[in-house]
């Protein structure tokens, strides 16, 4: 079974103030919600199962999902109305509504790509019979201030910031400059074999420092996207971009 996971759970806070009173979930591009675009593409990728985290006005994207019959998908609400969780928190409750036989492909509701989410989940699959990988995160060549690092073999060794010069990483004589620097795509796929890591971490964390903490124990690597065409849609003057990514596509 191919199942994903869209994080909605934010405050939305730099779409202020369309989010003063709908979740950045439900903001519309193109006449849909944001989380209507990011369904549509899981569903003709293959998708059965897909969870959704809730937490700022949860209420709306729960009647918005009922009325309009789960779009088709099995689709599992994780309630975070009593307390945002971070992205890792979020996957660690969700665990038990997933297959725990099957990787999880999660996917930010606010970014729109290009990407092939049926052949990315299929590589990860492939990775696992060569290399069983913890953890497969979609990154790119593209320019940004923060970069993950990665080691020869596509491993994750570490996270900096160009901009500070801050590095972290759990070895410490890990040298910048000589791992390969590659921007992360907010969509990633996380493996059974990782589960027991994640129920073992605390209620509330984020990700990528989670992946930060395990990547010397864990297997978590790159998978390069070329020709990559992402947009996140979280300012206010994105939502224009994103109109003419929909109409481009």
């Amino acid at each position: 079974m191919k199942q994903a996971m869209i994080f909605a759970a934010g405050l939305g806070t730099r779409l202020r103030p369309l989010t003063d009173t709908m979740p950045k979930a439900l903001v519309p591009v193109a006449g849909q919600p944001l989380i209507w675009h990011v369904l549509m593409r899981l569903r003709s990728a293959g998708f059965q199962r897909v969870v959704v985290n809730v937490h700022h006005f949860a209420e709306q994207i729960v009647e918005y999902l009922r009325s309009n019959d789960s779009l088709g998908l099995d689709i599992r609400i994780s309630d975070e109305s009593g307390m945002l969780l971070e992205t890792g928190g979020g996957i660690r409750k969700a665990l038990p509504l997933f297959d725990s036989t099957s990787p999880v492909l999660i996917h930010n509701v606010d970014i729109l790509s290009n990407v092939d989410l049926s052949d990315f989940y299929l590589k990860g699959l492939r990775a696992g019979a060569m290399s069983a990988p913890d953890a497969l995160l979609l990154v790119s060549e593209r320019t940004t201030k923060r970069y993950l690092l990665f080691d020869d073999s596509g491993r994750l060794t570490g996270w900096t910031n160009i901009a500070t010069q801050e590095v972290k990483s759990p070895y410490s004589n890990l040298v910048v400059e000589q791992q390969r620097k590659l921007a992360f795509s907010g969509i990633h796929l996380v493996s059974p074999s990782f589960f027991p890591l994640l129920e073992a971490a605390p209620e509330r964390f984020p990700i990528i420092d989670f992946y930060l903490k395990h990547c010397a124990i864990a297997v978590i690597k790159a998978a390069i996207q070329p020709n990559l065409h992402l947009l996140d849609v979280g300012k206010l003057d994105s939502l224009a971009e994103a109109e003419k990514f929909i109409a481009a596509k």
